[in-house]
């Protein structure tokens, strides 16, 4: 199966243990750090602007930080509370574009 030229999952392996089946799934992310930082350089989040561009998140991570959280896609509060506390984490700082804090 050929993948589309914009995905970023470069592996999925199965496996069980027990009862369980296992699914690892492998993304590449670094088209979402040289966004952010693309973004970094030519962004304009100056002070008192009414928009911010915060961070650069590919879905496949937004599903693995919902899934941990327990929090489902049609949650909308509860998935603005996992991005909010997902990237002003020290682990994710490498896609936060705006360096303020909110």
């Amino acid at each position: 199966m050929k993948k589309a030229p914009h995905s970023t999952k470069i592996s999925e392996k199965y496996s069980f243990e027990g009862d369980n089946l296992i699914i690892k799934k492998t993304f590449d992310a670094s088209h979402m750090l040289a966004d952010a930082q693309h973004a970094r350089d030519t962004t304009q989040n100056s002070f008192g602007s009414d928009n911010k561009y915060v961070g650069n998140v590919d879905l496949g991570l937004l599903g693995v930080w919902l899934k941990a959280a327990g929090v489902s896609w049609d949650d909308t509060e509860g998935v603005k509370s996992v991005i909010k506390r997902s990237l002003m984490s020290n682990e994710f700082a490498a896609l936060r574009v705006w360096k303020g804090t909110w």
